[in-house]
C-alpha cells in the first residue's frame, strides 16, 4: 500500500446514515478519528437533519439532499475554524444525524400524585397517564438539552429522560386549565386537545420538540374522593328522600316475617318517625290509615275499646315518640298484636297502660 492509499484511507469521503432501527432519534456519525476530506459528499435523507459540531460549538445545519462540503456551503464552520481564504486540507468535526419524523405512541404517567385545585372538592391529589406523539423541530436545542453527545440516542432513553419533564408540564397545564375533576372522565379527548397549546410552547422552547398529539387515557383520584363522588351520585339517584323512605318500608313489609324481632320493629319505627318529621317540615300532615275495625277517629258507633291503633297513633295518644311505643311493646308493658310486619294496639290497652302506677 502506497502513502497516498494510506492517506486516502484516513479520510472520510462520504457521510451518510441509513436508519433501519425505527427508534433512533439522534445518531453521531462514527469517524474513528478520521478527518473529513475537502469536497466530501454529505447525504441527508428525508426526515433527517445533519448538525455539525466543532470543538463544542454548533456549526452548520443541513436538510435533506446531497451536499458537497466546501468552504462555500459551510460558512459557520468556516468562521469557527478561521478559514479566511478557504481550505484545501481535511478537517475534523462531529456530525450528528437527527431524525425529524414523528415518533408515536410514547407513554407518560405520574409516578406520584399531582396536586390540583378543584372547585367541587378543593385541593385534591390525582394520578394520570396516557400517550403522546412528538418530533424534533430544533436539532441544536434538542442535542444540547436532551440527547447530549450520545452515540445512539433512542426512544427508550428519551422516555426515561423526558417522563418527569412531560409530567411536570402536564401538571402545570392541567392546573391552569381548571377543568373540574368530575368532568375529566368525560372529556379525555377534549382535555388532551386543550392542553396541547399549553404544553407545546414549553417543550418547544426548552427541548426543541413539538408534541403533535397528547392523549389523556385516565385520571384517577384517591379512594376518599371516589367515595364522595359515589355518595353524591347516590343522593341524586335517590331524589325525593321522603318517597325513598316509604318505598323501603313498603319493601320491608312485603318480606315474610321481615320485622319479626323487636329491633327490626324499632328500625321501622325510626323510619316512620323520620318520614313524619320530613312531612312536617314540608307543611304536610299525616293522614291516619284505616285499620281493622277503625282508627283513633274510629268508625261511627264503634266500641271505643275495640278501636285499633298503629304505633304512630298510639305515640300521639301517649305524647311520646313512636320508638318509645315500640320499646314498651317489646318489654311487654303494652299489649299489642303483630299483624304481618307491623303492630296493632287496642285503645283499651293504651288506657290500661296509662292507668298503671
Amino acid at each position: 500500500m502506497g502513502i497516498l492509499d494510506f492517506i486516502k484511507g484516513e479520510l472520510i469521503e462520504v457521510i451518510e446514515w441509513t436508519d433501519d432501527s425505527r427508534d433512533t432519534i439522534s445518531y453521531r456519525f462514527p469517524d474513528q478519528d478520521k478527518a473529513i476530506k475537502n469536497g466530501a459528499q454529505l447525504i441527508v435523507r428525508e426526515s433527517q437533519v445533519v448538525q455539525f459540531l466543532y470543538l463544542g460549538e454548533f456549526g452548520d445545519t443541513f436538510g435533506p439532499g446531497k451536499h458537497t462540503l466546501t468552504t462555500d456551503n459551510i460558512p459557520v464552520l468556516t468562521r469557527l475554524k478561521s478559514w479566511k481564504y478557504g481550505f484545501n486540507s481535511p478537517f475534523k468535526a462531529d456530525v450528528y444525524y437527527v431524525n425529524t419524523r414523528l415518533f408515536t405512541g410514547n407513554k407518560w404517567g405520574t409516578s406520584n400524585p399531582i396536586m390540583m385545585r378543584d372547585d367541587d372538592f378543593g385541593i385534591i391529589r390525582a394520578r394520570a397517564f396516557g400517550t403522546y406523539d412528538f418530533k424534533v423541530v430544533d436539532p441544536k436545542l434538542f442535542l444540547k438539552e436532551v440527547a447530549g453527545s450520545d452515540q445512539n440516542f433512542r426512544v427508550d432513553e428519551f422516555a426515561d429522560a423526558m417522563r418527569s419533564r412531560i409530567v411536570s408540564v402536564f401538571s402545570d397545564a392541567l392546573a391552569s386549565s381548571r377543568i373540574p375533576v368530575l368532568d375529566v372522565a368525560s372529556r379525555y379527548g377534549e382535555l388532551g386537545e386543550a392542553l396541547l397549546p399549553l404544553i407545546n410552547p414549553v417543550v418547544n422552547a426548552k427541548y426543541g420538540l413539538q408534541i403533535s398529539s397528547f392523549v389523556v387515557e385516565n385520571v384517577s383520584v384517591p379512594p376518599e374522593v371516589e367515595s364522595a363522588i359515589d355518595k353524591r351520585s347516590s343522593m341524586v339517584a335517590v331524589g325525593n328522600l321522603n318517597e325513598f323512605v316509604k318505598y323501603q318500608m313498603a319493601r320491608g313489609m312485603e318480606q315474610p316475617g321481615g320485622a319479626g324481632a323487636a329491633g327490626t320493629a324499632s328500625e321501622l319505627a325510626v323510619g316512620f318517625a323520620i318520614a313524619q318529621q320530613m312531612m312536617a317540615q314540608q307543611g304536610l300532615t299525616a293522614k291516619p290509615a284505616a285499620g281493622v275495625g277503625g282508627t283513633a277517629a274510629g268508625a261511627a258507633g264503634a266500641d271505643p275499646g275495640l278501636v285499633l291503633l298503629s304505633p304512630a297513633e298510639a305515640a300521639q295518644v301517649l305524647g311520646v315518640t313512636e320508638a318509645d311505643v315500640m320499646a314498651v311493646i317489646a318489654s311487654g308493658e303494652l299489649k299489642a298484636k303483630k299483624i304481618g310486619a307491623t303492630y296493632r294496639i287496642k285503645r283499651a290497652a293504651v288506657d290500661e297502660y296509662l292507668g298503671q302506677d
